[in-house]
């Protein structure tokens, strides 16, 4: 039962498309197991870079089948229009999967994502106002939408009704907005349910099966360990699970059949959205990390705050997952500096501290403690072998690797599908 997860280790953004793309042609299976488009993943094939929000990174990798988990949260209209755009650069898209129990972002959740938002002023989380919060808060309360529910207009009309009686007086009392029409949020939702059929089966009948075949399933979180709900900087976090624990839950696969667990590290740090930041730069050292990443969203389109390596953010990922290995990427980025700062601990009330604090006020006061790495300046974009590396390259990945908690099993050393240095096999 080859079942692979694999999952962002710091706030999102460190490279997961290219991971999962990397495993593509040996995966059967790529399945998004929570969040929605509020997860973007970018993957470079060749000459062409294709941005996927929504969708999983899979849908790139001929024969394999991509599948969107019923832990997922869905905006038809984003999926449509991402698949529209795959189909005309000749992506084949038919074989995606849609689990009926997915949740439906509904127009009245994006209403109500942007005005509590814009509500909390200077209190605001960050979100991306894309209904994602609002949706998994109506599937806690029980008056979601499911995919299925499109297929039974009764049942529809009644569920919308239910989750509008009390979003419209939120909406006319407190925040002076006009409130929503049932039927006009029915009748949206019911148009898409043609374009959705061919798509919708029973996703966790299908995977299990697919594990029983011994098929290779890889499922793949958005956002990163940093962003979960549970586990999270909270309350600046996601909505859901991006922890190897949220493959269970949003795949409906049991724990005993993961196999490996891989973490993706930036060999830097960045993080979009309000929050603390240890290890954040405001000089022009983090301006130069923005400019030579390429640090910007690629579902948001902001600026990506951006700092040194954290070890101690390494160390906790790796505990709370289950960690068997890292994926690198971005090492190239760091080329060119004489030295560099990697955070082993923080300090906070004058006292070292080597693990991540559960205090949410402790590790908004964490500094970081740093140590010293010689850098390199040679061109690594080439390498093809660990070997092929600067000797300081080598031993900056061999530190991390240490402070880290698991082997480093994979490098990337440029944005290309071949620029990676493959060190250990993740089947």
């Amino acid at each position: 039962m080859p079942a692979l997860v694999l999952l962002g280790a710091q706030w999102g953004d460190e490279g997961k498309g290219k991971a999962t793309d990397l495993l593509g042609g040996s995966v059967d299976y790529v399945v998004r197991y929570q969040g929605g488009n509020n997860a973007g993943h970018t993957v470079v094939v060749g000459d062409q870079k294709y941005a996927l929000h929504l969708l999983p990174s899979g849908i790139l990798s001929p024969g394999c089948t991509p599948v969107i988990g019923n832990g997922v949260v869905v905006d038809p209209s984003v999926l449509f229009s991402e698949l529209s755009g795959l189909n005309e650069r000749g992506v084949d898209t038919s074989k995606l999967l849609i689990s009926g129990n997915a949740h439906i972002i509904t127009p009245y959740n994006v209403t109500v994502d942007k005005v509590t938002e814009r509500f909390l002023g200077k209190r605001k989380i960050g979100t991306t106002g894309r209904g994602i919060g609002p949706t998994y808060a109506d599937k806690i309360n029980r008056v979601g939408i499911r995919v299925q529910d499109l297929y039974d207009e009764s049942i529809l009309t009644q569920k919308v009704e239910a989750a509008l009686d009390a979003k419209n007086q939120m909406l006319t009392k407190l925040y002076n907005r006009r409130a929503i029409a049932v039927e006009q949020v029915v009748e949206e939702l019911l148009g898409y349910a043609d374009k959705l059929a061919p798509y919708v089966t029973d996703t966790v009948l299908v995977l299990n099966q697919a594990l029983d075949q011994d098929k290779v399933v890889l499922f793949e979180g958005g956002q990163g360990t940093l962003l979960d709900i549970d586990h999270g900087t909270y309350p600046f976090v996601t909505s859901s699970n991006p922890t190897a624990g949220g493959a269970c839950t949003g795949a409906g696969v049991g724990p005993t059949k993961i196999s490996r667990v891989i973490g993706i590290l930036k060999a830097y740090t960045t993080r979009v959205g309000a929050g603390p930041f240890p290890t954040e730069l405001f000089d022009e050292d983090g301006e130069a990390l923005r400019r030579i990443g390429g640090e910007r969203g690629v579902t948001t389109g902001r600026d990506r705050r951006c700092g040194w390596f954290d070890a101690v953010i390494a160390r906790y990922a790796t505990r709370v997952n289950g960690l068997t290995d890292f994926f690198l990427t971005k090492l190239d980025v760091l080329t060119g500096w004489e030295q560099i700062p990697v955070c082993v601990a923080y300090e906070i009330d004058g006292k070292r501290v080597e693990e991540l604090p559960y205090s949410q006020t402790d590790f908004h006061h964490a500094k970081p403690v740093y140590e010293m790495l010689p850098g390199w300046s040679e061109d690594i974009t080439g390498a093809k072998s660990f070997s092929d590396l600067p000797k300081n390259a080598q031993a900056y990945v061999k530190a991390l690797e240490e402070m880290s908690g698991a082997p480093i099993s994979a490098i990337g050393v440029g944005p290309g599908r071949d620029e990676t240095i493959q060190i250990n096999s993740f089947l």
